[in-house]
């Protein structure tokens, strides 16, 4: 029953005056109350939690909440990529000829999706992973790589439903959602890490400083559940064969190893 309830929240998120209502609810001290229930009805881990139940004041708090130090191990492999959340792996495939990659069926660009056409070529024939965050999910968004940031912009204004209804029925979610995109120099080629708003989620706060980052360190969050998608530049990544989708993964997680061709 509350689980029922707060999928009917999550619902009205997908309107304009409801979702500002609703947002501004979850920044609200009064959103507290709903804060022990909400943890109750997605089965949150709370053992992991830095801080308890009790201490945090909102449920945006609660939202973007952090964790314990070390429950969230990084795999030290020299060339390893690791999960940038913990999240549901819902596609990983080929970014084909003419910059599309395939999703749920779906065919979305990437040249719509970066927004910049000067960045596109290098990606085809790359891989892409998409990783869905539910509401349930930690959602602080780590480095997967240790590299360097050579751009990072934010397109889109609006945002829907990015769980896989969302991806299947949606209007091209993953390339028109508010985003913002950071590419990263590795030593073996470029990533971009696309964090895609969803519903009311427009808040995705980047918190790295400097042009360095290492792998498994913070870099971002967003405000509720939504997306991610890593994008790799041609032969520069080998994905594990492991991995069948859905596949539930965590931050720190070995997704792949970097190639060089």
């Amino acid at each position: 029953m509350k689980q029922s309830l707060y999928r009917l929240f999550i619902e009205l998120t997908n309107g304009k005056i409801t979702s500002g209502l609703l947002k501004r609810f979850a920044r609200s001290r009064a959103s507290r109350m709903f804060v022990s229930s909400f943890s109750q009805a997605y089965k949150i881990n709370e053992d992991e939690m830095e801080k308890r139940l009790t201490d945090y004041p909102t449920l945006h708090d609660f939202f973007t909440r952090t964790l314990k130090h070390g429950v969230r191990p990084i795999d030290e492999g020299a060339d390893s990529i690791v999960s940038p959340v913990d999240a549901v792996i819902e596609n990983i495939g080929m970014i084909k000829p003419e910059h599309i990659i395939t999703v749920k069926g779906k065919d979305y660009s990437i040249k719509e999706m970066l927004g910049k056409e000067e960045k596109i070529e290098k990606y085809t024939d790359g891989y892409f992973i998409i990783f869905y965050l539910s509401p349930s999910h930690y959602h602080r968004i780590h480095s997967p790589v240790t590299g360097r940031v050579i751009d990072q912009w934010t397109l889109g204004k609006k945002s829907y439903p990015v769980n896989k209804y969302g991806l299947k029925y949606g209007k091209n979610t993953l390339s028109k959602n508010y985003r913002t995109i950071t590419e990263v120099e590795h030593k073996f080629g470029k990533i971009s890490i696309v964090k895609v708003g969803a519903m009311f989620v427009n808040s995705i706060e980047v918190i790295h400083e400097g042009d360095e980052l290492v792998k498994g360190d913070e870099m971002a969050y967003f405000s509720f559940g939504s997306t991610v998608v890593l994008l790799f530049e041609k032969g520069s990544f080998t994905p594990l064969s492991s991995i069948k989708t859905p596949y539930d993964i965590k931050v720190g997680e070995c997704a792949g190893y970097m190639s060089h061709q």
